[in-house]
């Protein structure tokens, strides 16, 4: 999934996500919102990021998380759980 604020390109940043026209990935800027930083802090610290650059990344965190298939196995060791 690609927007117009995010763009996948395999001659930059080895074609991980990152905001259009930057070297900035979705993963650092979701990174920072994990470990406390503000949306503020992210535009102070990343002058080339817009607000609607930090909200478009949790978007794209959370459309590629919905995105996931997650496969339950039976526990070999105990076959009665499940």
């Amino acid at each position: 999934m690609t927007t117009e604020r995010i763009e996948i390109n395999p001659s930059v940043m080895l074609g991980k996500p990152v905001i259009r026209g930057t070297r900035i990935t979705v993963e650092l800027i979701l990174r920072k919102l994990a470990e406390g930083e503000t949306e503020s802090d992210l535009l102070e610290d990343y002058p080339h990021l817009t607000a609607q650059d930090v909200r478009a990344a949790i978007a794209y965190g959370a459309a590629s998380v919905a995105l996931e298939e997650v496969v339950l196995l039976a526990d070999a060791a105990n076959p009665s759980k499940s």
